[in-house]
């Protein structure tokens, strides 16, 4: 037959690899032979190589047929393998690190991982941890069963301060007055209370959205027209076209 030993595959030896390939995918989708790999360890093909030849089956461009050899010779196995310029799909993604905010529609279902630093037990942490009845709720098993941890709270605070709703949005940027001073803004409750609140004006961008205090817009309560934007008084028209002018009759 041919000896696998030596520095490189003897003619025999390619010969013997391509009919192997050529049995597992057809000889239409076998081209050339390219190289090979010394898979037993050495500076000379050892008991172990992969001899390598292209691919020419449609749809697989950059990739080739590894034909795995031992000694004997005897053929492994026959595989096709992505090359360095081979289209390949991008590395596997979890679904839960794919989801982004927005992404969930009707029925779609993305319950919390189970150590989720953002919340714990409603009898460890809460909004007042001075409540009268706190412990007594959670003998009864009253409330909510998980609420925000400080770090959740956090992480919430984060976001909103400087997402579209924070003081660094444009819109903030040139509003004629802060959130904190408009009529239209609904209080929260607890630490929260102190940074943000609810936007409650339906003319106003975040309507209905938690907005920082130091947010702001063009919507705010006591928004007024500057005197330049003000409607103005024309001046007489200098030449009248709008009464109707009275001519003798000869």
């Amino acid at each position: 037959m041919t000896d696998l030993r030596g520095t490189a595959p003897d003619e025999g030896l390619i010969a013997y690899a391509r009919e192997a390939a050529e049995l597992v995918a057809g000889a239409d989708a076998v081209g050339d032979y390219v190289g090979f790999v010394d898979e037993s360890g050495g500076d000379v093909i050892g008991d172990l190589a992969a001899l390598h030849f292209t691919c020419l089956q449609p749809g697989y461009l950059g990739w080739y047929w590894s034909v795995s050899v031992s000694a004997g010779p005897t053929i492994n196995d026959v595989v096709l393998l992505p090359g360095e310029k081979a289209i390949v799909a991008p590395t596997w993604t979890p679904y839960r690190e794919r989801i982004r905010p927005g992404d969930l529609g009707p029925g779609d279902i993305l319950p919390p991982e189970a150590d989720d630093v953002r919340l714990v037990p409603a009898w460890s942490a809460g909004d007042s941890a001075d409540t009268v009845d706190r412990y007594f709720a959670r003998e009864v098993g009253l409330g909510r069963e998980w609420v925000l941890s400080l770090e959740g709270r956090q992480l919430a605070a984060d976001r909103w301060m400087t997402g579209d709703t924070g003081p660094s949005a444009p819109i903030a940027q040139q509003a004629p007055a802060s959130c904190a001073s408009c009529g239209f803004l609904v209080s929260l409750a607890g630490p929260l209370a102190e940074s943000f609140g609810v936007c409650a004006n339906g003319m106003a961008n975040s309507d209905g959205q938690v907005v920082a205090l130091s947010h702001g817009c063009g919507a705010h309560s006591r928004a007024k027209l500057s005197r330049a934007a003000a409607p103005q008084v024309l001046p007489p028209p200098a030449f009248d076209t709008l009464t109707i002018d009275e001519i003798d009759d000869f």
